[in-house]
């Protein structure tokens, strides 16, 4: 038996094991009502109350509307002013995950919004060696995510920070002991299995922890070829010893995935709206199977881990202290139609067939399509044309094994693209309260220190039998280059909050220092550095408190983002020109709790500047997969954004919540000044920035009713541009969540430890293009689909 089949039905079996055994959903019944399985917050949506800016909180009923198997960010698509969207049904697939938060986004080709996990630096969330919260949080484990729209906590540490900053938070172990298995299968033959140990306080009451193991699996929503996995292990423990708070978490997450494609055109999703044209079955023609699925991977390992510190040193002055250290260790793959051709082999048999020998860092002189039994390259008969129509509007006849003798060997690729980075950092704050007379002052300040080293290499092996699959020679043929890229960050920060009666003034300076280097080591390149200061940004404003439950505010707040490694990936960059992107952010608006009513609404102004530009190498024609070095970065004008974002939540009944939101962004290109400039990178001065939408609203409504519970939401999401020139527009769509849940009290008090429950995601099962890669295609948002999970708690 395959170690993979064996695996697999392991874990199948794991599965029905959890669920025979009373396994997942997530809420126990405590005196006949439903216990929510997320364990976030009490409210139902939290507001950064106390704050010059504004920011959101997930709620639980948000954790509920996702099934466990479905990725962490989910969970922040219906707050205002955000949007998330992903290729796969679960969350599998990096390649294809998108967020944007008002005029900002990360994707593929952009990172402009910072991501934290329990306050620490994620790194970066970049497809090349970064990492996004799914990598680091088990959906099980989460307790909420702090939304910070435009700016954030002064002390946040990010270096992707134009555009706000997400924060995704842990569980804090519980105070009793408690076992938890859960089990949850679902459509496209998703199977997860988790498991929790909560040891309840001990050590004198001063120490709990708990430690949790997870696996998932499930296939494509496509054609259902792909192999996605996901293995998840953490732990977390919280102690208080003498007044010295302890924290620390470890996780390590295993991950295999494959891809989605893009489409490039509206033609191609009216043409067929279910299918990102990857294929399922291996055809032994290259050309066709450079489109395989099992072909387009992402692999990942990652291991992070922090400790924290906090005392309060004496009355009114407390210190903290952290560290982390972060291990990404990956590849990406394609398989090109042809193998690189970089021996002379002088017409003889090619070195890049015969597994001879392995070229380091050489020049590509051609491609070769097809071989003759000596292993000789071949050239297509004269006059032939080909017959093959399909991927990318057809091939040329030098992929048609038709256009070559009967003898002809096919060859192809396997390209990988290897990354690895390793993170350490250190952390260190102080916050200092006094009352002078009638005034309360707080004063904080503190510094991060994070040195990195990223590397990245990529390797070309031979497809062994192009007849049989894709399974490759372990040798590679050709390193095409070999580089790293260290870098250090330092950033420190001081602020000033004086309230006096109804009135909290804030004050805040920061600044950040960013040194990057790249080392070439096939020394094809010159080793170069790079140093980026943001200079020292302000922050700042007020808060008034005109009656209890009503805050006014205004703030104002200056970002910006390091120069970073990608840019030092394309030599040809002209670096002593390029500066880092900023932005400055002003907030105003007014928040209100009272009674059942939660509400927000605030105005916002976002001004990006040198917005950095490189154009992707992927078009309507394929990728280029030869791409190494060549193409450049540039700083090209940037972008406006204004708009209003509200929230309310109204408590109807006891056992009836409600929920809306509603967000308004105006977000138009900036122009170079230079007209051909901007035609060259797609900018329309004036155009609605590609990925956003000037329109979305969400509405929903939770029930709690003795034993049972359940929602229904809906989002609408107005028009987006795929391209920044407004040619590809993905249009506005409207997508509806269900869940229900039920105690197994409602059975037997004996069961009232279990409890079962439902998800359905796009319930319509509406047809729409969902993530976005600026003016580099859309892919195809998910399908209806259901799933069910079981929980037990001993």
């Amino acid at each position: 038996m395959k170690l993979k089949s064996y695996k697999g039905g392991l874990r199948a079996a794991a599965s029905l094991l959890a669920l025979n055994l009373g396994s997942m959903a997530f809420a126990q019944a405590v005196d006949g009502e439903p216990r929510q399985y997320a364990e976030a917050a009490d409210e139902i949506i939290v507001i950064g109350v106390g704050q010059t800016y504004n920011s959101n909180a997930s709620s639980e009923e948000m954790a509920l509307q996702q099934a466990p198997l479905t990725s962490v960010l989910a969970q922040i698509d219906n707050l205002p002013g955000v949007n998330v969207t992903e290729g796969d049904t679960y969350g599998f697939d990096d390649w294809s995950t998108n967020y944007t938060l008002r005029g900002f986004q990360t994707t593929l080709g952009e990172q402009q919004i910072g991501l934290t996990v329990d306050g620490m630096p994620n790194g970066d969330s970049n497809y090349g060696g970064g990492a996004k919260a799914n990598r680091y949080i088990d959906p099980q484990n989460l307790a909420a995510v702090e939304v910070f729209q435009g700016t954030a906590d002064i002390a946040s540490r990010s270096n992707e920070a134009l555009g706000g900053t997400l924060n995704f938070t842990t569980q804090d172990p519980l105070d009793e002991m408690r076992v938890r298995i859960s089990g949850t299968i679902g459509d496209h033959d998703a199977q997860r299995i988790y498991g929790r140990l909560d040891t309840g306080l001990f050590f004198n009451d001063t120490t709990s922890a708990w430690v949790s193991i997870s696996s998932q699996t499930a296939t494509d929503w496509i054609e259902g070829s792909a192999e996605n996995r996901r293995d998840h292990f953490a732990a977390k423990l919280v102690g208080d010893y003498d007044g010295l708070l302890v924290t620390a978490y470890a996780m390590y997450d295993d991950t295999h995935e494959d891809n989605y494609q893009r489409l490039y055109s509206p033609a191609d999703f009216d043409n067929n709206p279910r299918w990102d044209q990857l294929t399922g079955e291996w055809t032994g023609i290259p050309y066709v199977d450079q489109l395989y699925r099992r072909g387009w991977s992402t692999i990942r390992e990652n291991f992070f881990a922090y400790l924290k510190l906090e005392k309060e040193v004496v009355n009114g002055l407390t210190l903290s202290a952290g560290a982390y250290r972060h291990d990404n260790d990956g590849r990406g793959d394609w398989v090109p139609p042809y193998l690189a051709d970089v021996f002379d082999d002088m017409g003889g048999a090619e070195t890049e067939f015969t597994g001879a020998g392995t070229a380091f860092g050489a020049p590509v002189l051609g491609t070769i399509y097809f071989v003759d039994p000596s292993g000789a390259a071949l050239t297509p008969a004269m006059g032939c044309a080909s017959s093959i129509t399909f991927p990318y509007g057809g091939a040329g006849p030098e992929y048609d094994p038709a256009c070559y003798p009967a003898n002809a060997i096919a060859v192809q690729s396997y390209r990988h693209t290897h990354y690895q980075k390793h993170r350490t950092g250190v952390t260190g704050d102080f916050d200092w309260v006094a009352d002078f007379g009638d005034v309360e002052n707080t004063l904080r300040g503190g510094i991060w220190y994070e040195d990195t080293v990223r590397d990245e290499y990529r390797d070309w092996h031979k497809i062994t039998d192009t007849t049989v699959g894709y399974e490759f020679d372990n040798q590679p043929y050709y390193m095409q280059y070999n580089r790293s890229y260290p870098q250090t960050t330092f950033k420190w920060y001081v602020e000033d909050t004086v309230t006096f009666g109804p009135v909290a003034a804030t004050f805040g300076v920061k600044q950040f220092n960013n040194d990057v280097e790249r080392i070439d080591n096939f020394g094809l390149a010159s080793d170069v550095k790079i140093e980026s200061d943001s200079g020292v940004l302000l922050s700042g404003g007020l808060v008034v408190t005109p009656m209890d439950g009503v805050e006014v505010f205004a703030g104002y707040a200056e970002n910006y983002k390091a120069l970073n490694d990608l840019i030092l990936e394309r030599p040809a960059s002209a670096l002593d020109d390029l500066e880092p992107e900023t932005s400055r952010v002003i907030d105003a608006g007014v928040r209100y709790q009272g009674g059942p009513v939660t509400a927000a609404i605030t105005y916002f102004d976002v001004e990006f500047d040198n917005r950095l530009i490189f154009l992707d190498s992927s078009t309507s024609a394929g990728p280029n997969y030869l791409i190494g070095t060549d193409g450049s970065f540039f700083n090209a004008g940037g972008i406006e954004s204004q708009g209003i974002e509200f929230l309310a939540t109204f408590q109807a009944t006891d056992f009836l919540s409600l929920y809306t939101s509603y967000t308004y962004n105006d977000s138009t290109y900036i122009g170079t000044g230079d007209a051909a400039v901007d035609a060259t990178v797609g900018i329309v001065p004036g155009e609605q920035v590609a990925g956003i939408a000037k329109h979305m609203f969400v509405a929903s409504a939770d029930v709690t009713y003795n034993q049972f519970y359940g929602g229904l939401s809906a989002k609408y999401v107005g028009d987006r541009n795929v391209y920044a020139n407004g040619g590809f527009v993905a249009e506005s769509y409207v997508v509806a969540d269900l869940y229900a849940g039920v105690s197994g009290s409602a059975i037997s008090d004996d069961l009232s430890n279990i409890d079962l429950r439902i998800t359905v995601n796009n319930l319509f099962d509406k047809e729409y293009l969902g993530s976005i890669a600026v003016n580099s295609g859309a892919w195809i948002g998910s399908p209806r689909t259901v799933a069910l999970s079981l929980t037990a708690d001993f």
